[in-house]
């Protein structure tokens, strides 16, 4: 059995730990927060700590953090030679201080602290500088049903750009035609089966393949009414630059 700490508390801490807690090949045992306030309601299952100096011993040590504290949080970890991971899609394996075995367990997913999670679903990219700690981080993987992808730093950045790309920006798109319907109090809900056929074609077909609308058609008319309908310059704004960066794509003229 794989034994694992986990320090921090947020969406991907939280998503790990209850992963873990249904498998019989991996034991947490222990869980650190800076407050204990955000993880006291486990206390009755899982030792909890917010002292660095009490933390237990363990094959693997998970900083489920802010990007920004991955760095100093490590050196401030009271031992050495120990297997040490972040789960960020953005900073360097390098990052973890050099005085610890140091990889990357990179769950590409999103992640919210209140919604059940598959983690079948959930891909998890793998980065070790030593060879000899990929099979464990492969085996606390498994552990949860997940895909497992061996990547570099470089593959695991651009992948990380992308998931902005497709996720955040994308949700903010579903925000804006949400903000659009309330406005004269049309349904959201009756594009949500548009939202599912969009996700449901890409998995099937390239997003260039998959592509229609008016900016694909080149369909003037039909955008200046858009254009038109929209009453807030930011959206206006969006509108525009997505159907040119539409237009670019597929070797359309210029508006």
């Amino acid at each position: 059995m794989i034994s694992v700490v986990i320090l921090g508390a947020g969406n991907v801490a939280t998503h790990l730990f209850k992963g873990f807690s249904k498998t019989s090949e991996v034991s947490v045992v222990q869980w650190y927060n800076r407050s204990l306030s955000a993880i006291q309601s486990y206390e009755s299952i899982v030792d909890i700590t917010n002292d660095l100096n009490t933390l237990k011993d363990a094959d693997v040590y998970i900083l489920a953090v802010s990007d920004d504290v991955i760095c100093e949080l490590s050196s401030k970890l009271p031992f050495k030679n120990k297997l040490v991971v972040h789960t960020s899609g953005s900073v360097s394996v390098y990052d973890i201080d050099k005085k610890h075995k140091r990889g990357v367990l990179y769950p590409l997913q999103s992640f919210s602290k209140n919604a059940e999670m598959d983690f079948a679903n959930v891909p998890i990219c793998i980065e070790t500088i030593d060879k000899a700690c990929f099979p464990i981080l492969k085996e606390l993987s498994l552990s949860l049903g997940s895909p497992i992808k061996r990547i570099n730093s470089d593959q695991r950045r651009v992948l990380h750009l992308a998931a902005v790309f497709v996720n955040n920006f994308t949700n903010q798109l579903y925000r804006i035609g949400h903000e659009i319907t309330e406005s004269e109090g049309a349904e959201f809900d009756l594009l949500k089966p548009l939202i599912l056929e969009t996700a449901k074609k890409v998995q099937e077909m390239s997003p260039f393949k998959a592509q229609t609308g008016p900016a694909k058609r080149n369909d003037k008319k039909t955008i200046k009414k858009h254009l038109k309908t929209l009453e807030s310059q930011h959206h206006k704004d969006i509108y525009e630059l997505l159907t040119k960066s539409i237009i670019h794509t597929h070797g359309r003229k210029k508006l």
